[in-house]
């Protein structure tokens, strides 16, 4: 039987600003987890989410297809979302799919350093921005999760 991934989420609230460190995996049993804390912001009327990635060990297509709904959804609120200090996983997850410019080029001053948090278990080049335009042209339609590639990760 396989071992259920853990996350942990810690919220950081700054006045009109957050800041999520996320430690663990990011799949689809952990995901909600996320999800929930990222909407939660939203409701709490709180725009400009920062999260940082650099305590992250593993993060699958649930984990991306999040990020990019969350982008969309915190756009349509008004605010945004940023990724910050990726670990070389989710880093190279960003550069395999084409989704870099997900992420922010931290900027002495502007962006709180890494989190540590207790584990559980930018460059923009038009290439890049493609997938992202077109993901969002699609979720015009509707809230889908990509589908499955037959086994492929």
């Amino acid at each position: 039987m396989p071992v259920p991934s853990l996350l942990n989420v810690h919220r950081h609230d700054d006045g009109s600003r957050t800041l999520i460190a996320v430690a663990g995996d990011i799949d689809l049993d952990s995901a909600p987890l996320l999800r929930v804390s990222l909407e939660q912001c939203l409701l709490d009327g709180i725009c400009s989410i920062d999260v940082d990635l650099s305590a992250v060990t593993f993060c699958d297509c649930t984990g991306l297809n999040l990020f990019l709904s969350a982008r969309r959804r915190t756009a349509a609120a008004g605010g945004a979302l940023c990724l910050h200090h990726p670990s070389k996983s989710v880093a190279r997850l960003f550069a395999l799919t084409g989704f870099t410019s997900l992420l922010v080029t931290p900027r002495v001053g502007l962006v709180p350093p890494p989190v540590s948090v207790p584990h559980g278990r930018s460059s923009r080049s038009s290439r890049s921005l493609r997938p992202v335009a077109l993901y969002e042209a699609t979720c015009q339609f509707a809230d889908v999760a990509p589908a499955s590639l037959h086994g492929v990760a």
